[in-house]
């Protein structure tokens, strides 16, 4: 065989058709369209010699019982929620450590702790999911939503709290649903898609409405409240004030980063036909607002602030002409949350009414306090670390306590506990397990410049005391203005633990320095992501981290693109690469999984020149035979209903049939998990997918971790 010939009897036969459309202009050629269709004959025989082929390399990888073993001891760390109060009872999740999936508990006005929900329960199986819960306001019912095999196609639940008996029947249809309780816990507003049986079979995955119910009435009778007028690619959002007077509902087309917001007066009129009333429509910014115990109209906005502020207003005339400027915009952190705490009085003092802001500096949170009625800064919670806060929990009838969820990079997830009248933080809860020794990880934050002068940064980890270039996962996400900010993983912890090295990039398209920083690697702009990435991977070699042999690049969904583009891209610069539940066919995305709702990020290939931006880095289509590409492992899951797994089934097709690397040394495998999807699984799922691809990993690059009692804590690296 001469050198740049692809190794393709080595591979699983794939048609290769010449299939070419024109498109705008366009000559688009895709020859693995037959693998689109999962159910015939032809992509199910191709798919089953694929798992031959990946079961036979996993064989040979000698790391993996070992990760396989030491992840599922670190996953009995368990985990710990941020308790939700309505009254005087708390609601939370925690996860034991011989438990499959996490548990939704209560604790009663006595202290006494119970099990709400547990899926193990429902369904020993462990398929089954807790997605979404919501007590009602006075914690007398709650409405829970569970889903089975990975769909998320959701059922609503209704639940008696006290006696832990099934209120009212199911409601189908109900995939992450909102639900707005009122005050007397006779009725709640929620978002449902329209009967699926009446769409077309290409948008069942749309069409939602903001609905009614009416405890005790049937689901088929529930008046649609809103949504008739406006696209099938909406999500909406609901909430009814705590004193049952205003309905707030919000609306954003698919993953836009932009939203409407309409308020109604729920004392002027029948609650099935309120008068919504628009607040915020047609600007291109997002807006959340919610009416607090004081009446006021509170407004969270990155309008004329990319970073987010917080203003104020009067929801009789809620209007932006008519807000008030509370919380200013930082010029380097964003805003992410705030608290109430207007019950900060003791015996011997007047107490002064505070707002606690909780905010993202570079991807590391922090929590200042401020004046309520004037928004002066008062001072600042502090943090066990450079971590990251998840969200901040108040008594919603007032008071002077927050919870709130916090971890870093090498402390799993906690429950803090901040008092206002003694300006005390306390742990409230740790993980219900063992927690790990980190002492010898270090964590370095460090900035860097892409390739047009834009300063990113990326956080590395290291075991103290490695020396030389040492194996590297370099991870990243670039996508819908999500945040990669510091947090523990067992996965990490297994990596780090075997010897290797840990490196995750805060690329632009991502949330961490606010909405200009998603809108400057987005649409026409997304290329900047990959060159973020390349100049990630490229300081990591400069500064001695790794080299282009013992660097793997990891990413997941929107992060699956990425390490798509990068492989396809810079080959040259990765051994290998895990790809999972990815986008790859860039000009067919809006035809299968939720691939509609994410337009407003990537682009449409309906229109001319947004084609072109696709087509510019689509890693299917960027396939070149005779190049030598890195070792790459696919992870998809057969349920998966927002990413289709055909997108991993046509990439690796295309690369098998063009690699010109040893497939011995550098070979493309896709693993394929039934009755999972893009999101929540049961731990004994994660632990057999985090073992494989960490197992991949350590192959590729030639690590062999220590195993117990041996006297090499770095593990061995062999050279490959």
């Amino acid at each position: 065989m001469t050198p740049g010939q692809p190794h393709t009897s080595s591979y699983p036969p794939a048609r290769r058709d010449d299939l070419v459309e024109d498109l705008h202009g366009e000559r688009v050629a895709d020859p693995y369209r037959w693998l689109e269709d999962p159910d015939s004959t032809e992509t199910k025989e191709w798919q089953a010699a694929e798992d031959e082929l990946f079961a036979a390399a996993r064989d040979s990888w000698p790391a993996r019982e070992h990760f396989a073993k030491r992840f599922a001891e670190l996953m009995r760390t368990g985990a710990v929620g941020t308790p939700v109060w309505h009254g005087e009872r708390a609601f939370y999740m925690r996860r034991e450590p011989d438990q499959e999936h996490g548990v939704l508990l209560t604790r009663d006005p006595d202290g006494t702790e119970r099990t709400l929900i547990d899926p193990m329960a429902i369904d020993p199986s462990g398929v089954t999911t807790l997605d979404t819960w919501q007590p009602s306001k006075d914690g007398r019912l709650l409405a829970y939503q569970i889903s089975s095999g990975g769909t998320e196609a959701a059922d609503l639940h209704l639940l008696d709290v006290e006696s832990g008996e099934s209120v009212d029947q199911p409601i189908d249809r109900c995939r992450h649903s909102p639900v707005a309780w009122l005050p007397d816990s006779s009725a709640f507003y929620y978002v449902r898609q329209l009967p699926l049986d009446g769409l077309p079979e290409d948008e069942v995955q749309y069409h939602r409405r903001v609905w009614l119910h009416r405890l005790g009435t049937d689901p088929a009778d529930d008046p649609i409240v809103y949504g008739d007028e406006l696209d099938k690619t909406a999500f909406y959002g609901v909430s009814v004030s705590l004193d049952g007077r205003w309905l707030t509902v919000s609306a954003t087309l698919g993953t836009a980063p932009r939203n409407d917001v309409w308020l109604a007066d729920l004392t002027a009129g029948p609650l099935e036909t309120p008068e919504l009333r628009p607040v915020i429509t047609g600007a291109d910014a997002r807006t959340g607002i919610w009416i607090g115990r004081d009446g006021r109209m509170y407004v969270h906005t990155d309008r004329d602030a990319p970073r987010g502020r917080l203003l104020v207003g009067d929801p009789t005339d809620p209007g932006p002409d008519t807000w008030q400027e509370l919380i200013p915009e930082d010029p380097e952190a964003v805003l992410d949350d705030v608290a109430v705490l207007d019950d900060t009085a003791t015996p011997d003092d007047r107490g002064e009414p505070l707002l606690v802001c909780s905010w993202t500096r570079h991807a590391v949170g922090e929590i200042s306090v401020h004046d309520l009625a004037t928004g002066d800064r008062r001072g600042a919670i502090e943090l066990p670390g450079l971590g990251s806060v998840g969200g901040l929990s108040e008594r919603p009838e007032g008071g002077h306590e927050i919870w709130l969820g916090y971890s870093d990079h090498l402390t799993p997830g906690l429950v803090l506990h901040y008092d206002a009248r003694t300006g005390e933080t306390s742990t409230w809860a740790t993980p219900p397990g063992v927690v790990p020794d980190t002492s010898d990880i270090e964590v370095r934050q460090i900035a860097y410049d892409s390739y047009d002068g834009t300063t990113v940064r990326m956080f590395v980890l290291q075991r103290r005391g490695v020396e030389g270039p040492r194996p590297t996962i370099l991870y990243g996400y670039g996508g819908f203005g999500i945040s990669l900010t510091p947090g523990y993983a067992a996965t990490v912890q297994a990596w780090l633990e075997a010897g290797g090295s840990y490196a995750i990039a805060n690329l632009r398209g991502g949330g961490e320095e606010g909405e200009a920083w998603h809108r400057a690697g987005r649409r026409e702009h997304k290329q900047r992501v990959f060159d973020d990435f390349h100049a990630a991977a490229e300081r990591l070699i400069s500064d001695g981290v790794t080299d282009a042999s013992r660097l793997v690049i990891m990413g997941g969904s929107n992060g699956g693109l990425l390490v798509g583009a990068a492989l396809t891209q810079r080959p040259d610069l990765f051994r290998a690469v895990v790809c999972s539940a990815p986008l790859l066919d860039m000009v067919r995305y809006e035809l299968h999984g939720l691939g509609r709702l994410w337009s407003d990020d990537y682009g449409t290939a309906a229109d001319p020149e947004q084609l072109r931006w696709l087509l510019a880095y689509s890693p299917y289509h960027r396939v070149q035979p005779g190049t030598a590409y890195p070792a790459v492992l696919f992870t998809v899951f057969a349920s998966d209903s927002r990413v289709d797994p055909l997108h991993a089934r046509k990439l690796c097709a295309a690369l098998q049939a063009a690699s010109a690397s040893d497939p011995e040394t550098h070979p493309i495998l896709i693993r394929l998990e039934t009755e999972v999807g893009h999101a929540g699984r049961s731990v004994s799922r994660a632990v057999g997918n985090s073992a494989d691809s960490l197992a991949f990993v350590a192959w590729a690059t030639g690590v062999t971790p220590a195993t117990e009692g041996s006297q090499a804590p770095l593990g061995e690296v062999a050279e490959r």
